[in-house]
C-alpha cells in the first residue's frame, strides 16, 4: 500500500494524506519531490527534514496520542453496521462536514468501519486506519451536528476498541489536544495518554 522512495514513504493520496521519513537528514527533503505533486498537501508525522525553498509549513503541532490495555464499556444505543464501499459516499459526505481532508477514496480500505445510521443519515462512524506491528488505530471518529450528545461515537469506539482487543492488538489513537470533549470520551473508555507525536501540514508549492 506505501509508496516509497529512499527513506521517504507516504500512503497513496487517494487513501490518506500522510508521509513519514526516516530522520531529519536534509536529503529526505528532495526524496519527498519524488512523493509530493506539486500544489499538494500533506502531513508528515513524526519527524520532518529542513524544508525550505519549494515547501510552505501551514502548521506544527503535538498530537496527543492515547492508547487503550484494558476492553471498554459499550453503552446502550442504537444498532451499528459495518461500513461498505455502498456506504462510502455517505462516509465521505460526514468526514467532509466534520473532519476534512483526512478520509480519502480509498481510506475504507485501511480496515472495518462501523457506522450508525438516524433513517438515511449516517449519524455517526469510526474505525481502523493504521497498522503497526501490534498496534491498530482507531480513526474517523465522526457524529454528524445534529447527533452531538447522544452518545453514538462513545458507543462505536468502544466497539471498535474492544474488536481490536479481541483480535491481541492494541488500539490506539490521537486527538487534537483543544478537543475536550473527545478527550474527556476516550479516558472515560480507558484511553490513556503514551506521547505527544508531531504533526507537520505542509504544501508543496507549484511551480510558476
Amino acid at each position: 500500500m506505501a509508496l516509497m522512495h529512499e527513506s521517504v514513504g507516504r500512503y497513496p493520496p487517494q487513501i490518506a494524506p500522510f508521509v513519514a521519513v526516516e530522520s531529519t537528514d536534509a536529503r529526505n527533503a528532495q526524496h519527498l519531490e519524488r512523493l509530493v505533486s506539486a500544489g499538494e498537501s500533506v502531513y508528515l508525522v513524526g519527524v520532518a527534514p529542513p524544508l525550505e525553498r519549494g515547501w510552505v509549513v501551514e502548521a506544527v503541532a503535538p498530537i496527543p496520542q492515547l492508547i487503550c490495555a484494558s476492553a471498554a464499556a459499550v453503552r446502550p444505543g442504537p444498532e451499528s453496521r459495518v461500513l461498505t464501499q455502498a456506504n462510502r459516499s455517505d462516509m465521505l459526505a460526514l468526514t467532509a462536514l466534520v473532519f476534512p481532508g483526512f478520509f480519502r477514496q480509498r481510506t475504507l480500505e485501511m480496515g472495518r468501519y462501523l457506522g450508525i445510521y438516524h433513517g438515511k443519515v449516517l449519524a455517526a462512524m469510526a474505525g481502523e486506519r493504521m497498522h503497526l506491528d501490534g498496534y491498530q488505530e482507531i480513526s474517523a471518529v465522526c457524529t454528524h451536528p445534529e447527533f452531538i450528545g447522544r452518545g453514538y461515537a462513545q458507543r462505536l469506539v468502544a466497539q471498535v476498541t474492544n474488536s481490536i482487543l479481541e483480535r491481541g492488538l492494541t488500539p490506539f489513537l490521537h486527538v487534537h489536544r483543544d478537543n475536550a470533549r473527545a478527550l474527556s470520551v476516550y479516558q472515560h473508555l480507558g484511553f490513556r495518554h503514551r506521547a505527544d507525536i508531531t504533526l507537520w501540514s505542509v504544501t508543496r508549492e507549484r511551480k510558476i
